[in-house]
């Protein structure tokens, strides 16, 4: 192999033994090139990853002449994705000794424990706080906190500052921009942008004494392409398993422009039927009578002079708010700041709801209502529900949506043919069509998120709580699932909480908006847009 080329895939297949994730692929990587690797959900990005970083095979192909691969990063690389952020609290869970520790709370791994495992043997004695990747990515405030208490934007940081601390020769970023907040965004941008130009001024730390970043080789995986640094200058875009593209930056853009020209048309006709479609599915799917009918005058969620926190630290202070039906929120806040905290306080998943003043549809929670009789009215997208659902990787994907009828991660009651047909509906209208028979530990981690768009809201819920609903969704996904959103919201059957820090995915009907302001007095503003 010539010493300028870093990775050489010549006729190759990228496999598991039992299936190919991706055929014919011709791929080369040479020393002066920085790639970003591309393409719609499923088709093949996440495996590229997963081959490269060692968890999946390069295959050469036996019957293609020449087939062969190389890489000088094979030993040396390391990979932050939502995949590896699920599989650690998946772990988390799984060793999650509560009950056997003095109190009940196993807090597990902490942030700093696990960025100091991968510290090399000359650094183990080194101010965690005081690191270089811990400085840059802003976390040295959560270092003693568990991981399992993370939010999705504080785990993705920490997962960052733990490759970073590994030193590893390349480091592949899957959606690096996906659930952080704006300021952290911006400085991760700054970052990539200096470590692509190898700009060790811009990686290193301000404190001569602790130790330097060590400076890796960059691959993106990112499917919105006015989220790429400047310094990129390849791009390698896979679709359905092959590759559909792959050359320069400039002739890229040219390439896409002319593919989202052509299909102008066809994307205003798809919102056009969406409209429709989803009027159909819920006239199919009011399965009880009061959702039809007049909706109370009770708000749907009230908190009155809400306090929230733990090991000192206040995540929510005297917060007052009410959703009224048919009023659909935005919810937003720097990573950090207590929106999924928010959320679990209406979900259940968060004990010191009890201990607080809120009510949900008209209930005070803790006066005799069952976490069942609330869920029935709920429709849910979040990452711990994610996470929840991948321990369900062989379940098919049909039968995901259909335990959202019946409000379980699983499903233990046998199947009606009428709950297929709603089913089938919703999941075609989330581009499922004719795939109802997968298992969802095949789909991508942004097809697994919109089978649990779809299991939200197939019951027609009178409230929609959208955690990140969008996360490792490709841009027509994206957009058909924010255009189904906004139509369920038209409707007047379902009232929408939405968190997101992509002002792009602000839907029209989000007029109201809460503002988490940590750090503040008071902690939160309620605005109108």
């Amino acid at each position: 192999m010539n010493k300028n080329t870093f990775i050489n895939i010549h006729k190759c297949a990228v496999s598991d033994g039992r299936k190919n994730f991706i055929e014919n692929l011709e791929w080369v990587y040479k020393d002066g090139e920085n790639w970003l690797i591309t393409g719609s959900n499923g088709g093949g990005k996440s495996a590229m990853a997963s081959a490269l970083s060692g968890n999946l095979e390069i295959v050469p192909d036996n019957f293609a002449e020449g087939s062969f691969y190389t890489n000088i990063f094979k030993n040396s690389t390391v990979s932050v994705s939502f995949e590896k952020a699920a599989a650690l609290i998946e772990e988390e869970m799984a060793n999650d000794e509560s009950e056997f520790v003095e109190g009940g709370v196993d807090i597990g791994r902490t942030a700093g424990a696990f960025i100091a495992s991968a510290l090399p043997p000359a650094e183990k004695d080194c101010n965690l706080a005081e690191h270089p990747a811990v400085k840059l990515l802003g976390i040295g405030h959560i270092l003693n906190r568990g991981l399992k208490y993370l939010s999705t934007g504080e785990i993705r940081r920490t997962l960052l500052a733990q490759a970073l601390a590994a030193k590893s020769d390349l480091l592949i970023l899957d959606e690096p921009f996906e659930g952080l907040d704006v300021q952290s965004r911006e400085n991760l941008r700054n970052f990539l942008a200096g470590l692509l130009q190898n700009d060790k001024n811009s990686a290193g730390s301000a404190d001569k004494n602790a130790p330097d970043v060590h400076i890796p080789k960059i691959l993106l995986l990112m499917d919105r392409f006015d989220y790429v640094p400047d310094s990129i200058t390849h791009v390698l875009e896979l679709y359905k398993g092959s590759v559909s593209f792959c050359g320069k930056v400039a002739d890229y853009a040219g390439f896409l422009k002319a593919r989202q020209e052509s299909e102008k048309e066809t994307k205003e006709q798809m919102k056009a039927e969406l409209v429709h479609a989803v009027a159909e599915a819920q006239k199919q799917g009011i399965l009880q009578k009061e959702a039809i009918e007049a909706g109370s005058s009770l708000p749907l969620i009230e908190m009155n002079n809400v306090c929230v926190g733990w090991d000192g630290k206040k995540v929510l202070d005297n917060l007052n708010w009410k959703v009224e039906s048919g009023k659909h929120w935005l919810i937003r806040g720097p990573n950090g700041s207590g929106k999924t905290t928010l959320l679990e306080l209406i979900t259940g998943d968060n004990a010191q709801v009890f201990c607080n003043d809120v009510r949900l549809f008209g209930n005070k929670r803790g006066s005799g209502e069952t976490i069942w009789e609330l869920k029935a009215k709920m429709g849910i997208v979040s990452y711990r529900l994610h996470v929840d659902y991948r321990n369900f990787g062989d379940m098919k994907i049909e039968n995901i949506v259909i335990s959202g009828l019946h409000d379980s991660i699983g499903l233990y009651e046998k199947v009606g043919d009428y709950e297929k047909i709603l089913a089938r509906s919703w999941l075609k209208l989330c581009g499922f069509e004719n795939r109802y028979d997968e298992a969802f530990k095949t789909l991508s981690y942004g097809e697994q998120r919109g089978v649990l768009i779809a299991r939200a809201v197939v019951k027609c819920p009178k409230l929609l709580i959208l955690d990140e609903p969008c996360h490792g969704l490709d841009s027509e996904s994206k957009t058909r699932v924010l255009s189904i959103l906004q139509t369920i919201a038209d409707s007047g059957l379902t009232t929408l909480l939405h968190v997101t820090h992509d002002p792009d995915e602000v839907l029209p009907c989000e007029k109201q908006v809460l503002e988490l302001r940590p750090g503040e007095t008071p902690m939160y503003q309620i605005l109108e847009r």
